[in-house]
């Protein structure tokens, strides 16, 4: 995988930049909301073809719930992981660059770490001034290990991951009409996809277009978990 400038050298940028700014990643946790959506209409859409009564939907809600929540235990340590990991690899390439004494060799470390895309732009000049720039950064940068503001960071993504269900629950929980309440469940589902494809949309452009993708790739993934038993 290609990695940005800001992760030369031990990711200094991203330990720098605010944990709610990786919670707030527009891919990953658009991923994750869509993710959880889909598991959970797969076991409102089972109530209405089924033809469950009132028990069974709330056997069947409450393992709704216990499926989003373990999903959510594992997606803030999994988001943990990856955090320490990043660190981990980003403190060993730091380590290489300032180890290394040969100049030309030094460089050629630096240019593995940048985006193809702008190698064009850099002459060694610039691979030089970063290569330097690098060894010289203080002997700690990119070794912190898991903190405060990880678990706190993890916290959120458990709480994205699991709350963003609750809107699709709540009907069944208010209306004893199981076939009202699935209604209003799907209206809010594909109204929970649009505007999570909205929201990330307007940070890669044309969020209408993306919220209605969304909701088609939403639709279109629990047909195909509930056709294959999901």
């Amino acid at each position: 995988m290609e990695r940005s400038p800001a992760t030369v050298g031990g990711s200094v940028a991203a330990q720098a930049r605010p944990a709610r700014d990786r919670i707030l990643d527009p891919l990953d946790r658009a991923s994750e909301i869509l993710f959880g959506l889909i598991m959970v209409m797969t076991f409102t859409l089972s109530l209405g073809a089924t033809g469950a009564g009132q028990e069974d939907v709330r056997t069947i809600l409450v393992g709704a719930l216990g499926c989003n929540l373990a999903w959510g235990i594992i997606d803030a340590a999994m988001y943990l992981m990856g955090a320490h990991g990043e660190r981990e690899l980003a403190a060993s390439t730091l380590s290489a660059i300032r180890r290394e004494e040969d100049p030309a060799a030094g460089r050629d470390l630096v240019r593995d770490q940048l985006p193809s895309a702008i190698l064009p732009a850099l002459g060694t000049e610039d691979l030089e001034r970063i290569r330097l720039h690098l060894k010289i950064l203080p002997a700690a940068t990119g070794q912190q290990g898991i903190g405060r503001t990880d678990l706190i960071a993890a916290f959120g993504v458990f709480l994205l991951v699991f709350v963003s269900l609750f809107p699709v629950v709540l009907p069944f929980l208010f209306l004893d009409d199981v076939r009202l309440a699935l209604r209003v469940s799907n209206a809010v589902a594909i109204g929970l996809l649009f505007l999570t494809g909205f929201a990330f949309g307007r940070h890669v452009g044309r969020p209408w277009r993306s919220g209605i993708l969304m909701v088609l790739v939403g639709t279109a993934l629990v047909a195909i978990a509930m056709a294959l038993g999901g």
